[in-house]
């Protein structure tokens, strides 16, 4: 604790942390997708989700630190090729909503209680892992929002910029994961209704697309 308060400016990362909770409560598309993962699919898959645009986080975070994020900004080619395999992306996640038949807590073990199936808590992982990763504009974000709370006469900002990066991504899968718990809890009442689960599992889908239009729509100002 003592290293890290030496690299990194109390006041600075005070702020930061406040400015940080502001933007992670602040509606958008991920935490659009926990919720409408957990109502359909359940607590288990939507905090797994979480987990996963955690490790999105991380990932910007690298990027932002070795300056991957501003090669991208700089360059009209770069920044479509994430843009569009994040879009390709996104509207494969909502075909595969749409056509989707029953939920998670369509099946249920010999007590009761609702069972993921095979792969589904590390598919969510992977899945939130890669919507955050690839949206460009969250890049881009981490690239102007981390650097204006490092303090430059501490040195190794890329240090700095770095804890920063690994305090958003634990607060955001945190926040998420609370976030996913209860609408999951909310989920369960709702789909023992076959229909309600049908519905659900159509509105993430449509998310999803609409999700996959918006970052179509994304330019790099």
């Amino acid at each position: 604790m003592t290293a890290m308060m030496t690299l990194l400016n109390p006041e600075f990362f005070a702020t930061y942390l406040v400015a940080a909770c502001i933007v992670i409560a602040a509606p958008g598309p991920d935490s659009m997708n926990t919720l409408a993962i957990g109502m359909a699919r359940g607590s288990r898959e939507a905090m797994a989700y979480a987990l996963g645009v955690g490790i999105g986080c991380l990932t910007h975070t690298l990027w932002a630190v070795l300056g991957i994020s501003a090669i991208v900004a700089a360059s009209e080619t770069l920044f479509g090729l994430v843009k569009w395999i994040g879009v390709a992306y996104l509207l494969w996640l909502g075909v595969q909503a749409l056509r989707a038949r029953g939920s998670l807590h369509a099946a249920n073990d010999k007590e009761g209680h609702a069972r993921s199936p095979a792969g589904g808590v590390s598919t969510r992982v992977l899945q939130g892992a890669l919507t955050n990763a690839l949206n460009p504009k969250v890049m881009l974000f981490f690239m102007a929002f981390l650097p204006q709370f490092t303090d430059p006469r501490l040195g190794a900002v890329g240090a700095q910029m770095l804890v920063m990066g690994l305090a958003f991504a634990l607060i955001t899968t945190i926040a998420y994961a609370l976030l996913g718990a209860s609408a999951g809890r909310l989920g369960e009442r709702l789909l023992r209704r076959p229909s309600i689960a049908q519905r659900l599992n159509r509105a993430t889908g449509v998310l999803f697309v609409g999700l996959a239009l918006r970052l179509m729509l994304a330019e790099r100002s």
